[in-house]
């Protein structure tokens, strides 16, 4: 669920029936963070999402490693989550 697109900065999206999980997607806002290599302080664009789950079918200790996964690509490799 991305409400990121229209400015919504924060939600979580309610597991529709007969789904195992929802991710949901908020919109990137700039935020001021400190680099810990050098101390400096800088702009930098940080978003929040969220996973709901139905802890029936998805145990909560895999979605949190699915998140980190997640946050490392978007981080770091996000060329990985494009198609060209």
């Amino acid at each position: 669920s991305n409400l990121g697109m229209v400015g919504v900065q924060q939600f979580d999206a309610i597991l529709p029936p007969g789904t195992g999980s929802i991710l949901a997607i908020a919109a990137s806002t700039p935020r001021v963070v400190q680099d810990a290599s050098t101390g400096q302080l800088h702009s930098s664009k940080a978003m929040t999402v969220t996973l709901t789950c139905d802890h029936r079918h998805i145990y909560g200790a895999q979605a949190a490693e699915f998140l980190k996964d997640l946050a490392d690509l978007i981080e770091n490799n996000v060329g990985d989550l494009t198609l060209g």
